[in-house]
């Protein structure tokens, strides 16, 4: 049977938000980043059409007004290995659906569109020297702390303090690997990090030698199945104040977890592009820019934009997803094509 496409309207809560960790943000307590949408967010229509589209929708990104630029600092070029930190309490079951997110990244046998299809948008950023960003995307050692070394609540900085802890551990210590390694902190869902589910839902930045002895290129992605799955879960959960609005199924029954590869996704394909905050992004600050994640939050399929995700997929079983794995299948949002200048998934790319 054939698979049905829908759009689904998606009108986050305010705090749905991705946020990139600045230098002013980690080295003081003022107000985070607010991840900026490049088009319109008004849904007061003036022309007559739909109000929950609004004037942006045929943009799939509103190109008018981006201006992405390189800024020649280093990009992901060599093979990326992911070394993640399970912090907390996870199941094994949690646990295989993002290792398997992170391998379907370079999975080229995997069902079109694919996570593989999505990641060649990003493989098309450059350095200084042409060279793009690499397709292999690994998984690498992983560290679990599941005695939450740090405590079950963080600020921005615990986090390079739980890197620091995985890398210098006595037993088993992660890897160090500054040139193409991505260092991955995934808190469980009873660990509260600072401006979760108020502000963020994942950031990434890189880690300073005063803290952790080396700089590494790293995110964190905390689960918000318990804590606020209608904020960093949606669609697969809504607040309350959402009347009227149904959650969709997850597609692999987790919602707190398939709610986080999507901000997983987010945050790698940034940290490939602008892993030191100076090479992809939009906007004259540094301590302020907008990346190519940022670009398209939101859109997760043809026709996306303002409060509309675009065409999605319908699986046989109700749930609702974009894009196949190497044998599971994810919602993954759209990210920056700057040769196109629009946001692009696998569908452009994944032939």
């Amino acid at each position: 049977m054939r698979q049905g496409c829908t759009g689904r309207y998606l009108e986050p809560p305010a705090p749905v938000l991705l946020g990139l960790t600045v230098l002013t943000l980690v080295l003081s307590s003022s107000t985070p980043v607010i991840g900026w949408r490049p088009w319109p967010n008004n849904f007061a229509s003036s022309n007559g059409s739909d109000p929950l589209l609004g004037a942006s929708k045929k943009y799939e990104g509103s190109s008018e007004f981006v201006h992405l630029k390189y800024h020649m600092g280093p990009v992901l070029t060599a093979d990326i290995t992911v070394h993640a930190i399970w912090y907390g309490s996870w199941q094994k079951s949690q646990k295989k659906i993002i290792r398997e997110f992170i391998s379907s990244i370079s999975a080229a046998n995997a069902k079109h569109p694919s996570v593989a299809g999505w990641w060649r948008t990003v493989q098309l950023y450059t350095d200084q020297t042409e060279k793009n960003i690499t397709r292999t995307v690994r998984l690498g050692s992983e560290k679990n702390d599941r005695f939450y070394s740090h405590g079950k609540t963080l600020t921005r900085l615990d986090i390079q303090s739980v890197i620091k802890s995985a890398v210098t551990a006595k037993s088993k210590p992660l890897l160090i690997n500054p040139q193409s390694g991505i260092y991955l902190v995934l808190t469980s869902g009873d660990v509260y990090v600072q401006d979760f589910c108020r502000q963020v839902c994942g950031f990434h930045y890189f880690t300073f030698p005063s803290i952790v002895g080396y700089t590494l290129p790293y995110a964190w992605v905390g689960n918000s199945g318990k804590m606020c799955p209608g904020v960093c879960a949606y669609p697969f959960a809504v607040p309350e104040y959402m009347t009227g609005v149904k959650p969709l199924k997850s597609p692999n029954g987790d919602v707190g977890v398939d709610g986080m590869i999507s901000v997983i996704g987010h945050e790698v394909a940034e940290l490939a592009t602008n892993p030191l905050v100076n090479a992809w992004y939009a906007g004259q600050d540094p301590s302020f820019p907008v990346e190519i994640a940022d670009l398209c939050e939101g859109i997760y399929g043809t026709g996306g934009g303002g409060s509309y995700t675009g065409q999605l997929m319908d699986g046989h079983d109700g749930a609702t997803y974009n894009m196949n794995g190497i044998r599971r299948r994810f919602l993954v949002q759209w990210v920056w094509n700057h040769l196109l200048n629009y946001c692009s998934g696998p569908n452009a790319l994944d032939q």
